[in-house]
């Protein structure tokens, strides 16, 4: 069996998409399009791929500097899909089968793909049936199934404009076909362009077989190439993971309204309410309940979890039995351990909070060690950072912090210490010792009626 090699022809400017990010960039689902291509061409296991890239490379490459697998290759003009392909062929093997898709179809699934692969045509592309064909490349076959030509809609006539079976830019062969007809191709059509899908004419005169293989699913062969089509592939794709999560147990209060921007894992009886957005990579354990408009985020949320509304968990790893909100927001490596409660307004970074702490409103707990069983009043914040370091803050099991109260770091608070409201606590508090650091409160007899009388 021939080696396999992919091309992904990315060089499009995307004028339509106004901006200064290159197509292959834009984000579809918190991802760059490119990135949902390559994960599934990794499936495919190629011999090697190879990316052509234009304006805006230098962008490209940094984006996907971490993955060495993609051998890039500059189009410095764009002169058309051939012209790209003819910058790219040099460096395809010369015994290889070739693969080339369009950088603008981020969803092609591994199945579709290996389908291609598995022809024994000598030009295989790959068509899609669309109730609405306007704008795209007809195919016209003859009776027998072969396909004669990709026709235009600005070049078709009549009868090929009411041809319902378009071309979606896959297309297979061998290295040394697909050499041989990219030399004979020209510039001679309205764009002036360097054509790809005239290959197949090409293929005809040499009587070569040329066989178009329908797409199952229109969605993973649709073409990103405006604001407007990125959107209603961001709707058609979260309305498939919707439909995924709830396979898998999840309840969704409306599975319209849900983002996934990256990977979440999910376990049974999971429920999710509205307007939530996961991203990065997210796990959700057996019966967690996740509350309206919360944003997750690289986390982890252990069994039988409440993450009450407007709640936003970045880098956390939550433990089992624990509620977090309303309105909190736990910062990378917090971490809340079995049945730990924090509340409304309550910010955490970098802390530990232990089994059954709590932390019910209004507080900041940063560079912390929190022991079980540990309340944390009303206003209370660990002062961790002098102006150039940062520094911790223990507090042990069993502790109670009264509101208000103001610790600065670094300090260590022991087991089963008592501080009262208040307080700003600058050295160690002994185990089971009351600390009080404010100043004494002074009463002063008739000071208002004598201030109000002057």
């Amino acid at each position: 069996m021939k080696p396999l090699e992919v091309c992904i022809l990315a060089a499009g400017l995307g004028t339509r998409m106004k901006s200064d990010r290159p197509k292959a960039l834009q984000l579809l689902a918190g991802r760059p399009l490119l990135a949902h291509q390559l994960d599934e061409i990794a499936r495919l296991r190629p011999t090697r791929v190879h990316a052509v890239i234009g304006q805006g490379a230098d962008m490209i490459r940094d984006a996907f500097s971490d993955n060495d697998a993609i051998h890039w290759v500059l189009q410095e003009e764009r002169l058309g899909t051939g012209h790209a392909m003819m910058q790219a062929l040099p460096h395809v093997s010369d015994n290889a089968n070739v693969l080339v898709i369009l950088g603008d179809i981020p969803l092609i699934s591994v199945e579709t793909m290996q389908r291609l692969v598995q022809s024994e045509a000598d030009l295989t592309v790959l068509s899609v049936l669309l109730e609405d064909p306007s704008g795209y490349g007809r195919i016209v076959r003859e009776e027998s199934g072969q396909v004669l030509r990709i026709v235009e809609q600005r070049d078709a006539d009549d009868r090929e404009q009411a041809i319902k079976e378009i071309n979606t830019g896959l297309m297979f062969t061998s290295a040394t076909l697909m050499s041989g007809w990219l030399s004979r191709l020209n510039r001679d059509n309205d764009q002036n362009e360097y054509l790809l899908t005239d290959l197949v004419g090409l293929a005809n005169d040499d009587q070569q077989s040329v066989e178009a293989l329908l797409a199952d699913n229109p969605l993973e062969v649709t073409g990103i190439n405006s604001r407007q089509q990125l959107a209603a592939v961001e709707r058609d794709l979260q309305e498939r993971i919707a439909s995924d999560l709830m396979s898998q147990g999840v309840q969704l209060a409306d599975p319209e309204r849900i983002d996934v921007r990256g990977e979440l894992k999910v376990g049974r009886d999971v429920f999710i309410d509205v307007g939530c957005v996961f991203e990065g990579r997210c796990q959700i354990e057996d019966g967690v309940s996740i509350g309206p408009y919360c944003v997750i985020r690289d986390s982890l949320i252990g069994q039988e979890t409440v993450i009450k509304s407007h709640t936003v968990l970045d880098g956390a790893t939550v433990s089992s039995e624990c509620s977090v909100g309303p309105y909190a927001r736990l910062r990378p490596e917090a971490r809340l351990e079995a049945g730990a409660a924090i509340g409304n307004f309550v910010e955490v970074k970098k802390s530990v909070v232990g089994a059954g702490s709590k932390a019910s409103h209004l507080a900041y707990l940063g560079d912390s060690t929190i022991g079980e069983g540990v309340n944390i009043g009303a206003g209370t914040i660990t002062c961790n950072y002098d102006g150039v370091n940062k520094h911790q803050t223990h507090i042990g099991d069993g502790v109670f912090v009264g509101s208000n109260t103001s610790l600065v770091a670094p300090v260590s608070v022991e087991d089963g210490a008592n501080i009262g409201a208040g307080s700003v606590i600058t050295t160690d508090v002994p185990s089971q010792s009351l600390a009080i650091g404010r100043g004494r409160q002074r009463n002063i007899e008739g000071w208002a009626t004598r201030k109000k009388n002057g």
